[in-house]
């Protein structure tokens, strides 16, 4: 009996004991764990994150595609956000039609590379190492593309865009480099008959590497830069997503006239037929296809070949992008709205109007508890939208085509949805504050910043 009552008081059936002394406190104090908390002096590392459709290569990881073990199948689809290993700090992303570029703001002497279609050397001439005089038509990694700088190592590159099948590289003090399909102009150099992009030797052949565009001095006036290929709609780019007044293909770029005459520019955006541009003053100007009401408020035709002030009664503009058949505008107080036609953002019942319509704050983080969150940003792909939050949360929505929403499913999204960044580590998920994300087809990528 006495065995069994020193167990049982040994099991806390007893009377508790008294409170701890001063000296037990100390040392329970001094043997506790330290929790440190990242605070605004940690380091925040920059990450890159990738999802969509995965077989063209564009999201950068070859064992999607070709599977680094046995026992994996490949991965058609990325349904969610990818982490996609990068040593360099990435500055600025841009998808095309099933190919990535991505830049460093850096002085080192590679500062771009591209991964997934190159078939018109999208992504420069990637030299084969089976076949010298031959460059790979598919690129499942990311890859450097040499820009032919006179100081290397002092020019820095600022942003880097994709049209179709062909890619510009903008620097700080060496001009704007393309390279890709010109069979319209669309690199801003002479369009030869016949141009092959893929073969490095032979008499009617060209080995296509990054090219300067000719110098200009802009200071605010739009100049004649469309990014997207007009290879789809025929020679004459019915669509006059150029703005120059006339249906010829131009290779030089034009100072474009219009509503836009005398106007200081500070961004344009153009995904698929039509051109939007935003001026210092809040103003927006559109041209090009109309045909899904983009321009609707300003004509009943289905081409505009000069730039047109869209009188919208919304406030100050402060960023405009363009979509396959939708439009997107940020005012100056965080509004967003939509229009043409699609899935805009509001639900099932608005798939077209001329009219711009705001998309709700509150299906952006908005409310009474959170009264400054505010869209900070918004972005366009082909029939996708998405709004970059000054919280560092992204939101998305429109057609889902192969997995591009990142949302985890396939279906098509209707209101503005929250894509979760996170970091995983063993045991812990890190959330990531979204820094800024480019719209594709079918694959987006996004540039992230930990918190910790």
């Amino acid at each position: 009996m006495a065995g069994l009552a020193r167990r049982l008081l040994c099991r806390g059936f007893c009377a508790p004991p008294g409170p701890p002394g001063t000296r037990q406190l100390r040392e329970a104090e001094e043997a506790a764990p330290v929790f440190q908390y990242a605070g605004k002096a940690a380091k925040r590392k920059d990450r890159v994150f990738v999802w969509g459709f995965s077989y063209s290569g564009a999201l950068g990881i070859p064992s999607f595609v070709k599977p680094d073990a046995g026992w994996k199948k490949p991965r058609r689809i990325q349904g969610t956000p990818y982490r996609l290993e990068t040593e360099e700090k990435i500055s600025s992303a841009a998808c095309g039609y099933g190919f990535t570029l991505l830049a460093s703001n850096t002085r080192d002497i590679t500062k771009v590379w591209g991964m997934g279609l190159n078939k018109d050397s999208q992504l420069g001439f990637q030299r084969s190492r089976r076949d010298q005089t031959k460059g790979y038509e598919y690129v499942l990694e990311p890859s450097p593309i040499p820009l032919p700088l006179e100081k290397p190592q002092q020019t820095r590159v600022l942003q880097v865009s994709c049209g179709r099948a062909h890619s510009l590289v903008l620097t700080d003090s060496e001009g704007v480099f393309t390279m890709g399909n010109n069979s319209y102009g669309q690199c801003g150099r002479k369009v030869v008959e016949d141009e092959i992009y893929r073969w490095c030797v032979g008499r009617t052949t060209v080995c296509l590497e990054p090219r300067k565009v000719q110098s200009m001095h802009v200071d605010g006036e739009l100049m004649d830069k469309q990014l997207m290929d007009s290879k789809q709609y025929g020679q004459k780019d019915l669509f006059q997503r150029k703005g120059l007044g006339h249906y010829n293909i131009t290779s030089v770029p034009t100072k474009l006239h219009g509503d836009i005459a005398g106007v200081n520019i500070i961004q344009v955006s153009s995904y698929g037929d039509c051109c939007l541009a935003v001026s210092d003053e809040g103003d927006v100007f559109g041209w090009g296809n109309s045909e899904y009401l983009q321009l609707a408020s300003v004509t009943e035709t289905t081409q505009v070949n000069v730039p047109r002030h869209l009188p919208f009664k919304i406030g100050k503009v402060k960023e405009a992008a363009c979509g396959g058949t939708g439009n997107i505008v940020l005012t100056e107080e965080g509004n967003v709205f939509v229009w043409g036609y699609g899935i805009l953002g509001k639900g099932p019942n608005l798939i077209e109007t001329a009219v711009p319509e705001m998309i709700p704050p509150s299906l952006f983080g908005w409310s009474d508890l959170n009264p400054d969150t505010r869209v900070a940003h918004v972005r366009c792909g082909l029939s996708q939208f998405a709004a970059l939050t000054n919280r560092g949360e992204l939101f998305v929505w429109g057609k889902n085509l192969r997995g591009c929403l990142g949302t985890g499913r396939m279906e098509d999204q209707y209101f503005p949805w929250r894509v979760r960044m996170v970091v995983l580590r063993p045991r812990v998920t890190v959330p990531g504050e979204v820094v800024d994300v480019a719209c594709g087809v079918d694959h987006m990528v996004s540039m992230v910043k930990s918190f910790t």
